[in-house]
C-alpha cells in the first residue's frame, strides 16, 4: 500500500511539472506572438506616421538651416568656409530658354541658386523635345519659361522664379537684368547675342555665353575658354570678330564646341510653307531665323551642364581655370603659322608681314581635316609637323594647305616650292612628287573646306 502511495505520488509530481512546463511554454509562446503583432502594429504606424510628415513637408520651405545637399557639392570641390547665403541669393538672369539654358536652369537650382530670372519669347516645339530639360508633350506650343518655372518650383519648392515671355532688346536691356550677379547667355540669334553680351560687359555684369550646339556629335570637343581664346567654332569666331569690331576682346567666358559640322543642312520645311511666298516671314522677329540645324539631343544638355558648374564654381570661390589643352595646342598653332609664314616668306623671295589664313585656320587644317596626321602615307602622327602650300600655282587657303612631317616637308620645299631664282631645279608638281594617293587625299579635304564653307555662310 505504501509501495502504490509512493508510486502515485511520483506520478502525481511528474504530471505536475509537465504541466507547468507545458504552461509556462504556452505563455512564452503566446506572449512572442503578442509582441510580432504589437512591433508590426508599431512599424505599421511609423511608416504611415513618416508618410505623412513627408507629405505635409513636400509643402513647406526647407528650414534655413536645411543645407545638407549644398554642403556636400561644395565639400566636393574643396570650397571651405563659403557662405552658404551667398549661394542661395544670387540672383541669375537665363536670357534664352531652350535646351541649354533650360538644362544650366535646372542644375543651378538643384545647386542651391534660389533667385532666377528666365527670358524668352519662344514657345515649346515639337522639335524641342529631344534636347529640353523639362518641356514634355503637353507643353507644345506653350513658353519655354513656363514649363521651366513648373519643373523648377517642383524641385525647390523655396525657388523664386521671374518668368518673362519677352524678347531682349538692348534698348530696354537693363530692365530684364537688373539685379543679374551672373547672366547667362543661350541665345541662338547672332546679333542679339553680341547686343547682350556687350552690355553686360560694359556694366560690369557677370556673364557666361553659349556657342553653337547645332550639328555637333562629339562630346569630348567641348571646351570651356575666354571668347578670346576659342579654336574653331563658327559661332565662337563670328561674336569674337564682331566683339573685338565693338571694342570687347576677352573677358567673356564661354562653352563651345571645336568639333567642325561635316555635311550638314538646315532641316527642311515643308513645301506648302514655300508656296505661302518669302520664308523669312514666317519668323516671329525678321531677325530670328525660321528654320534650324539638326541638334543631338545629349550636345545642348553637356553645353548646360558645363554653364552649370563654372557658375556654381565661380559662386563657391573656386574658379575653374582655362583648361590646359586649349592653352598648349594655342603654342602649337602659334608656331605652326610662324613656320610657315616664314616659309612662305621665303616661296615669294620677299617678307610677308601676314598671311590669308589665321589660328583658326590652322587649327582646322591640322586638327579636324588632317586629324593631326601628315597627308603622306601611312599618314602617321608627325613628330615635328608642318604646314606647307601644296600647290605652288594655286594661292594659301585651308583648301591648298597640308601637313606633314619636318622631314616631308623638307622634301616638299625642295621638289614643289623651290625659289624662282633657282632655275636649275625648277618646281615639279605635286603629284609628281607624292603620287595619285596623296593627291587624292588633298582633293577630299579641299571638298571638305567647301562644304564647311558652305555651311558657315563664307
Amino acid at each position: 500500500m505504501n509501495v502504490f502511495s509512493a508510486q502515485s505520488h511520483r506520478t502525481q509530481l511528474i504530471l505536475t511539472a509537465l504541466s507547468a512546463s507545458l504552461l509556462t511554454s504556452g505563455l512564452f509562446t503566446a506572449y512572442n506572438a503578442y509582441s510580432r503583432r504589437e512591433r508590426r502594429r508599431n512599424l505599421n504606424e511609423d511608416i504611415l506616421r513618416s508618410i505623412a510628415d513627408q507629405d505635409k513637408s513636400s509643402k513647406r520651405h526647407l528650414r534655413p538651416n536645411d543645407d545638407e545637399p549644398l554642403d556636400e557639392q561644395l565639400l566636393r570641390i574643396g570650397a571651405d568656409g563659403y557662405d552658404e547665403e551667398l549661394i542661395k541669393e544670387q540672383l541669375a538672369r537665363f536670357v534664352g530658354c531652350g535646351g541649354v539654358g533650360s538644362w544650366a536652369a535646372v542644375m543651378l537650382v538643384r545647386s542651391g541658386v534660389s533667385k532666377i530670372r528666365l527670358v524668352d519669347f519662344d514657345y515649346v516645339t515639337l522639335s524641342s523635345l529631344n534636347r529640353h530639360a523639362t518641356a514634355v508633350l503637353a507643353d507644345v506650343a506653350t513658353p519655354k519659361v513656363g514649363c521651366i518655372e513648373r519643373t523648377l518650383k517642383q524641385i525647390s519648392p523655396w525657388v523664386e522664379v521671374d518668368s518673362r515671355a519677352e524678347i531682349w532688346r538692348k534698348e530696354d536691356g537693363g530692365r530684364l537684368l537688373e539685379g543679374a550677379d551672373w547672366v547667362i547667355d543661350a541665345i541662338d540669334n547672332i546679333t542679339t547675342k553680341i547686343d547682350l553680351l556687350k552690355y553686360c560687359h560694359q556694366h560690369d555684369i557677370k556673364v557666361f555665353s553659349s556657342m553653337g550646339a547645332g550639328a555637333k556629335a562629339d562630346p569630348t570637343r567641348i571646351q570651356i575658354s575666354d571668347i578670346s581664346y576659342t579654336m574653331y567654332d563658327p559661332l565662337a569666331r563670328s561674336v569674337r570678330r564682331r566683339l573685338r569690331l565693338q571694342g570687347v576682346s576677352s573677358g567673356i567666358p564661354v562653352v563651345y564646341s571645336t568639333e567642325v559640322p561635316g555635311d550638314v543642312k538646315l532641316l527642311p520645311l515643308p513645301e506648302e510653307e514655300f508656296q505661302k511666298g518669302n520664308v523669312k516671314e514666317l519668323g516671329i522677329y525678321d531677325d530670328f531665323r525660321v528654320r534650324i540645324l539638326p541638334v543631338l539631343g545629349p550636345l545642348p544638355s553637356l553645353f548646360g551642364l558645363n554653364i552649370a558648374t563654372y557658375i556654381l564654381c565661380e559662386m563657391a570661390g573656386k574658379p575653374i581655370l582655362n583648361p590646359l589643352p586649349i592653352k598648349n595646342r594655342k603654342k602649337l598653332y602659334e608656331r605652326l603659322l610662324r613656320d610657315l609664314l616664314h616659309r612662305e616668306s621665303k616661296f615669294v623671295g620677299q617678307p610677308i608681314n601676314k598671311l590669308p589664313i589665321d589660328e583658326d585656320d590652322v587649327a582646322l587644317i591640322f586638327e579636324d581635316l588632317h586629324l593631326g596626321r601628315s597627308v603622306v602615307p601611312p599618314h602617321a602622327v608627325p613628330v615635328h609637323p608642318a604646314l606647307l602650300r601644296w600647290d605652288p600655282a594655286k594661292p594659301l587657303t585651308p583648301e591648298n594647305c597640308v601637313v606633314f612631317e619636318s622631314t616631308e616637308a623638307e622634301k616638299h620645299v625642295r621638289e614643289c616650292l623651290a625659289p624662282r631664282t633657282e632655275e636649275a631645279h625648277p618646281r615639279k608638281n605635286p603629284r609628281d612628287v607624292w603620287g595619285d594617293e596623296v593627291q587624292a587625299v588633298v582633293e577630299r579635304r579641299a571638298g571638305d573646306v567647301a562644304k564647311y564653307r558652305t555651311w558657315v555662310g563664307l
